[in-house]
């Protein structure tokens, strides 16, 4: 449990409504798949508007489940905000996108969803 995430900032958040904690887990495993693969699709096309859009969607969530990549994913935000054409940016993607799959496995199994 809490390995690949945190839920210290969350618990604070919710005031430790176990019910409100899971509420969040849910929206968590609901929007950041999704963003991450809107992000992954428009780092491949070279879509840099729609790379900043779900990075920048990600970020408070991330940061919220403290997954450890949030300076990694302002990279990649960055790269669509500034359209940073000489930059490959695919390294801190896979980071990014790794650490997002094993976050959402392990609240899947914590949470039971």
């Amino acid at each position: 449990m809490e390995q690949h995430y945190k839920l210290l900032r969350v618990r604070e958040l919710a005031d430790n409504d176990e019910d409100f904690i899971a509420t969040l887990a849910e929206t968590f495993l609901e929007e950041v798949p999704e963003d991450a693969e809107r992000l992954k699709k428009a780092v491949a096309e070279g879509d840099y508007f729609n790379a900043y859009q779900a990075a920048h969607k990600m970020k408070p969530t991330v940061d919220l489940f403290e997954l450890g990549i949030l300076d990694t994913l302002i990279e990649v935000q960055d790269w669509g905000k500034f359209e940073k054409r000489d930059l490959d940016i695919t390294s801190q993607l896979e980071i990014v996108i790794n650490a997002v799959d094993l976050a959402v496995s392990e609240i899947r199994s914590d949470f039971n969803l």
